[in-house]
């Protein structure tokens, strides 16, 4: 079996480790989002809790919100309008301006997500961080060891059985 390299490497190749763990944590949510019955892709509900938390925002505003580019954003909003979740309107002040919305089924969708997926997920994931200490690499490495011994899944069914 070959050796994890981006871990052997340490911080010479932190972003890959982070960007690892990054998708390890996106896969072990959309589980959790399936098992709710939510098919969007994870990495799309932080543009409808931005859009939830502060209202109708333009493109450009929702790319820095998430933290991607522009062009990143455009693609993710298309989706999110194909899939009937937002609305995008041209704004009348500026007609290069795209105002972006909640629907009805996207306000549904958060409203069920703010009720069962996301505090879900975000006890799993402070569940499996709880015992994290130490230098960085250390954390990181008892993070993924924590994940793959108990994906969030697992730990959220474990915590139903205990409630």
């Amino acid at each position: 079996m070959s050796r994890d390299i981006v871990r052997d490497f340490g911080y010479l190749t932190l972003g890959t480790r982070l960007r690892r763990l990054g998708e390890l944590l996106q896969a072990n949510t959309q589980a959790v989002m399936t098992e709710f019955g939510v098919t969007i892709p994870a990495a799309q509900y932080p543009f409808l809790a931005a859009i939830d938390r502060d209202g109708p925002l333009t493109v450009g505003e929702l790319a820095e919100a998430v933290g991607i580019t522009q062009p990143g954003a455009t693609r993710t909003i298309n989706q999110l309008v194909q899939a009937g979740l937002v609305e995008a309107s041209v704004s009348d002040e500026d007609q290069r301006r795209r105002s972006i919305t909640l629907t009805p089924a996207g306000q549904e969708l958060v409203a069920l997500s703010k009720q069962g997926v996301w505090p879900k997920v975000e006890a799993a994931v402070r569940e499996a961080c709880a015992d994290l200490d130490g230098p960085l690499l250390d954390q990181i490495a008892a993070l993924e060891a924590n994940l793959a011994a108990a994906p969030l899944l697992q730990r959220i069914h474990k915590q139903r059985e205990h409630q």
